[in-house]
């Protein structure tokens, strides 16, 4: 997800490379990035947040290596502001490790990588409005960003937006082979479903018709997808979907 969200700020010029400082404790990883993005990289976390004048330190840990964020208070340097993707760790957490008051804490997600991911985020009263309108520049360069102003909805975005990929992926799973099921080749059940999954929520999202009546459309009276869709609601569909999302909504509140 940090690499994503590279690629998208220099790919939509919010920043140059040479602007964008790296802490990598991997050797190799740290070649990588500079050699395929042409950004600065350091071994060090605190060498690479303590630069920043002009921007964001972006915090890009794992949830259970959260604690090395300990660090960046050595010699009581407070460098700041941060802006937080680590999945559930909270804003009070953030400001007990860094030190730092001005703090946005963002769930993004992985379509993120291909400039279609949905980023929500809070900050602290502290952090100014110039600093909130350039971390709309940065999320916005990885897709779409929407800003609440309650921390406990990041919880409820991880729940849907967060892990919502992951649903889609199973739905599109299950529609492919449930095309190779009823006789189709796999690849073309792969070109039938993926397609129809990306032009369906293109529709959705370019005609802003409300999705009961976009399903009234596709379904006549007595026709196949009447039938098929019956079929869903026998089987559970709508409430596996709620529990899905709850359940991971616990999960992320159990994690915080």
């Amino acid at each position: 997800m940090a690499e994503a969200m590279i690629t998208a700020i220099i790919r939509n010029d919010v920043a140059a490379p040479t602007d964008i400082t790296v802490g990598e404790i991997d050797g190799e990883r740290r070649d990588y990035l500079a050699q395929k993005h042409g950004v600065h990289v350091v071994a060090d976390n605190y060498d690479a947040a303590k630069i920043v004048s002009n921007g964001f330190a972006v915090i890009a840990l794992k949830p259970q290596h959260i604690d090395a964020l300990s660090t960046l208070k050595r010699g009581n340097v407070v460098p700041g502001p941060y802006l937080s993707i680590a999945a559930g760790v909270r804003i009070d957490t953030l400001r007990e490790l860094t030190g730092c008051e001005q703090i946005v804490r963002v769930m993004p997600n992985t379509p993120a990588q291909i400039g279609h991911g949905m980023s929500v985020w809070t900050a602290t009263p502290d952090v100014t409005h110039p600093q909130r309108d350039m971390a709309r520049r940065i999320l916005g360069a990885m897709g779409r960003e929407l800003e609440v102003h309650d921390e406990h909805y990041i919880d409820m975005a991880t729940a849907l937006s967060g892990s919502g990929p992951g649903y889609v992926f199973l739905f599109l799973e299950a529609l492919i082979d449930a095309g190779v099921h009823i006789g189709l080749p796999r690849d073309q059940a792969e070109l039938l479903a993926r397609q129809t999954l990306l032009g369906s929520a293109a529709l959705a999202d370019q005609s802003n018709i409300h999705p009961a009546t976009l399903r009234n459309m596709v379904t006549s009276p007595g026709g196949t997808t009447a039938e098929g869709i019956a079929a869903l609601e026998d089987g559970g569909l709508r409430a596996a979907v709620t529990q899905a999302v709850t359940a991971a909504y616990k999960k992320s509140r159990q994690l915080g």
